[in-house]
């Protein structure tokens, strides 16, 4: 099979080229290099021209070209302005990639016959602010984002509806938990995994924001990227909630890697930020029916590998 994969040098999208390299496909890369990295490529350019890549906006009417033009069977659209708070602040900007960028690689999938789009959506904020009473939340949920960034990754998946309805290409819904994992830089839009390892490993405090009682749902990113991998054959049509389905609070997450690391100091807490929520955690077990994925690494396991590869760097 020949893949494209946007965004395939940022942390998912470098993983899930790797392994669609170990699979044996032949991949495509569409990355502009803003928040990705050309050294997240490094591994996979040892499989010579097996792996393509196209230094390229997904805004910029080339992109659709380039999609036509790839020969690609199934594109996977990971290309994304991915921070929440930067949708708040300049949420012309968070539409003009999200929205435009997606409507750019759509174009390209149908010029180009393209059997199918797997797209990667966030669990984490299409859902809103639920009541804690249904967590889990299942893809049963009222879809009602209350960030920009939410907003354009449920018109996300609105679209794929349309272009599937009008043009025949078919499509699944990947709605990520919050995704870690080696790779995701903690200068960037990274989530607090990340981050605190770099503080950890540079002997720097750690700032938790709030009483640190808030709850997010941790997936690897390995795990992430066999969800994209099933996808390819399996789920058209269909919306899938990609998390482990368990709650841990920041303050849990820093006890586990501050003891990985023998690190006995207490973080710093600061004023919680407006706009983040108090819980968060997905039901996965659609995925697990109709997909047969499932999570396979724990938190202790995931943190220690990327303190370990932070250690490396």
């Amino acid at each position: 099979m020949k893949a494209l994969v946007t965004g395939g040098a940022g942390f998912i999208g470098s993983t899930l080229v790797d392994r669609l390299l170990a699979d044996g496909h032949e991949v495509v890369v569409v990355d502009d290099l803003s928040s990705g990295a050309d050294a997240n490529l490094d591994a996979a350019r040892q499989a010579g021209d097996r792996l393509v890549v196209h230094v390229k906006d997904i805004r910029d009417p080339a992109t659709s070209e380039i999609v036509a033009a790839s020969g690609a069977e199934v594109v996977y659209h990971l290309a994304a302005q991915a921070d929440v708070r930067v949708s708040v602040a300049q949420p012309a900007l968070d539409a003009s990639i999200n929205v435009i960028g997606l409507l750019r690689v759509l174009e390209g999938a149908r010029e180009g016959a393209v059997r199918k789009v797997v797209f990667a959506s966030s669990g984490g904020t299409i859902y809103g602010e639920p009541d804690p009473s249904v967590l889990p939340v299942d893809e049963s949920q009222p879809e009602l984002p209350i960030a920009p960034y939410g907003v354009a990754k449920k018109v996300g998946t609105d679209y794929l509806r349309a272009y599937r309805a009008v043009h025949g290409v078919d499509w699944t819904s990947l709605a990520l938990a919050n995704v870690y994992g080696p790779r995701q830089d903690p200068h960037g839009e990274a989530g607090v995994v990340a981050i605190f390892a770099g503080l950890l490993l540079s002997g720097s405090p750690c700032t938790i924001f709030g009483d640190g009682e808030a709850t997010r749902d941790y997936v690897y990113v390995d795990d992430v990227v066999d969800a994209f991998a099933r996808a390819a054959a399996a789920g058209s049509e269909n919306l899938y909630n990609i998390g482990t389905g368990q709650e841990t609070s920041v303050n849990a997450l820093y006890a586990a890697m501050a003891a990985n690391e023998a690190v006995t100091d207490p973080p710093i807490y600061a004023a919680a930020r407006p706009g983040e929520l108090d819980r968060s955690c997905l039901d996965a077990a659609k995925a697990r029916r109709e997909l047969g994925w499932s999570p396979q690494v724990t938190l202790e396991d995931g943190v220690k590998a990327v303190l370990d590869w932070s250690r490396s760097r």
